[in-house]
């Protein structure tokens, strides 16, 4: 399915009846791995998933946006819905949406549940061998930017930004790019305590893109929170443990299998 929201061409899916819930999916993904979640998911409510703005199927935002942006395109995009409670699932990117969207003060609905699964939002520390590789990437940046390196090797910076980035910097577009360092700079920690909703959070033990201290830390601040992690299974945990995931979205959301 298809929509317009501010002008963005969007790919969508939606299915069964009931309260709405939305899934909102990470970084470089797409609806299509939500396949079997809105498959057990609609069995009781009516599934709403989107690609994102620069994902999947749908248009790259206009400028490079920031988690606050696309907060406002999901509550745009819910607008033509008409419903005042909405429960949220984000993996994730999409988790950082989430988190963000409780920084406002007032929606035009009312979140009633939050399911975090292998969300982003904590900062990780910051380490010597960090802060150097940054140093170092800041200066060659700068050096192969100059016209004259431009001019002896064009594609010097560009091979040089692969190979210091990570592979979702590298796969991405330029503006997709700077989205992506907007995102990944900001800290969401502050508003975990506004999520004042009941609050599942899903880990994967392995996950080593947010680790499962990142799980852990989050179940502290969010003030009615639990979370339940999943052995053998890593960032994509709604993946690798899909039948143990399952069973435990049907306790969470009392759905019937």
């Amino acid at each position: 399915m298809n929509k317009t929201v501010n002008g963005i061409n969007i790919n969508y899916e939606e299915k069964g009846k009931g309260d709405l819930i939305v899934l909102l999916h990470g970084w470089g993904s797409n609806i299509k791995l939500f396949a079997n979640m809105i498959e057990l998911l609609s069995k009781k409510y009516r599934v709403v998933a989107m690609d994102m703005p620069g994902f999947g199927e749908s248009q790259e935002p206009p400028s490079a946006w920031s988690v606050e942006d696309y907060v406002q395109f999901v509550i745009d995009f819910l607008a033509d819905y008409d419903t005042k409670e909405v429960m949220l699932l984000g993996h994730s990117f999409g988790g950082r949406v989430i988190i963000k969207m409780h920084a406002r003060k007032e929606l035009p609905f009312k979140i009633t549940k939050v399911i975090l699964v292998d969300s982003a939002g904590i900062m990780p520390p910051k380490t010597k061998k960090k802060s150097w590789r940054t140093r170092y990437y800041k200066l060659g940046k700068a050096f192969l930017s100059t016209k004259l390196m431009q001019k002896i090797a064009p594609d010097a910076l560009e091979n040089f930004r692969k190979k210091m980035g990570s592979a979702d910097y590298a796969a991405a577009s330029p503006l997709m790019r700077q989205v992506m360092v907007k995102v990944v700079n900001e800290d969401l920690e502050p508003y975990l305590p506004n999520i004042k909703c009941p609050a599942l959070l899903v880990w994967g033990v392995n996950d080593t893109a947010t680790p499962l201290s990142d799980g852990e830390k989050m179940e502290k601040l969010i003030p009615d929170a639990g979370l339940v992690k999943l052995d053998n299974a890593g960032h994509y945990s709604f993946l690798d443990q899909q039948f143990i995931f399952n069973r435990v979205m049907c306790s969470f959301l009392k759905i019937e299998d």
